[in-house]
């Protein structure tokens, strides 16, 4: 019987040492906040950092007074991989933690000296903070952060393994898209080849072709004309026009010819360029009132163009001429169907003299 009073006593006295030292014994208590890849900016609604944010200033409340006087210390490591360098790391996971501890010290109402903080370029992107709180306290909660960090580093590990696979097939995407780069030029090159061996299908192609200055048809105004191309760079065109109108019991009239012949000089690898010289010669006779204009007009300028192709046998002709035209005519009027001379006049003109939009036929 004494033994067994002994034996209880015993057990009774081991009971109250270690159960004190058992309840004062500490356990971590880990939050994880995540950052873009990169980034250093915290984005608290991002990726579950709200309640994670959350979680930790219920912690905060409850142990302030603790935390203001000192005896427990937030431990905040900051962590950057996703950089080129350690250094470029150090400092990404650097402003990460501070702006963490920022958000705590304006939320939690802390301090700077509340905190230590240290800095990795290793494992990930993000930021813990850590509290060491008394077990009888926090024994549910570190094994849900346990828990939490295991599914923290299988979601980071398959976070790693998606960028791998996604930057391998970029890659090999890249790759294709090279072989098809490479594969297309040398398709072109062998093209080009094989168009530098063959004869060149141009507006040059042709010797002689029929012009229409569809600006003079639009005026009512025939013009017809043609091109010999002695080579492909000297040309030789002749243009002409003429129109014959009267209404109004003939009492107004208009009626005009022209010859115009010009030699041309085409420039370039198409030869759709040119300069040229024109000659102008032609009578006209208008009556647009009670007093009609009718006589000679002489003279010349160059010209300037572009020939734009449309297809084997078609061109579309643009064309300016500048120079000087001299114009010498009598004024009249027409009294009882008789013309009545009202005297001459002669007039120069310098500008422009020629404008078409002439839609070229090549005949061969």
């Amino acid at each position: 019987m004494s033994r067994k009073i002994t034996f209880l006593t015993l057990f009774l006295w081991l009971m109250t040492v270690t159960f004190p030292v058992i309840a004062q014994q500490k356990a971590d208590t880990t939050y994880t906040f995540r950052f873009v890849p990169q980034k250093d900016t915290f984005y608290v609604p991002w990726n579950g950092n709200d309640t994670e944010l959350a979680r930790l200033l219920e912690c905060i409340e409850n142990n302030k007074t603790t935390i203001l006087d000192g005896k427990l210390p937030l431990l905040v490591d900051g962590y950057c991989n996703s950089l080129g360098s350690e250094a470029e790391n150090l400092a990404t996971a650097k402003i990460r933690a501070n702006r963490v501890k920022s958000e705590l010290i304006i939320r939690a109402e802390i301090k700077e000296e509340n905190f230590i903080t240290r800095n990795h370029a290793t494992e990930g992107d993000f930021v813990t903070v850590r509290l060491t709180v008394p077990v009888k306290e926090t024994a549910v909660m570190h094994a849900e952060a346990e828990a939490r960090r295991k599914a923290e580093a299988e979601r980071l590990a398959a976070e790693k393994r998606a960028e791998q696979e996604r930057l391998a097939e970029e890659q090999r995407k890249a790759e294709e898209a090279r072989f098809a780069a490479e594969k297309a030029e040398a398709e072109k090159a062998a093209h080009q080849n094989k168009l530098t061996d063959m004869p060149l299908e141009t507006p040059t192609d042709y010797h002689l072709s029929l012009r229409a200055n569809l600006l003079r048809w639009a005026t009512l105004t025939p013009d017809l004309g043609v091109e010999w191309r002695i080579c492909p760079s000297w040309g030789i065109a002749v243009n002409g026009s003429w129109t014959s109108w009267s209404w109004s019991d003939k009492d107004r009239r208009y009626a005009l010819w022209e010859v115009a012949p010009e030699v041309r000089y085409y420039m370039g690898e198409k030869k759709a360029w040119y300069l040229g010289a024109m000659f102008k010669a032609g009578q006209f006779n208008y009556k647009f009132s009670e007093t009609g204009k009718q006589g000679d007009l002489m003279g010349g300028g160059i010209t300037a163009g572009y020939q734009l192709r449309l297809n084997k046998a078609l061109a579309l002709d643009f064309n300016l001429g500048l120079g000087y035209l001299n114009a010498d005519f009598e004024k009249y009027e027409v009294i009882d169907g008789v013309r009545v001379r009202r005297g001459n006049e002669t007039k120069d003109w310098w500008g422009p003299i020629n404008a078409g939009v002439t839609l070229v036929w090549k005949l061969f």
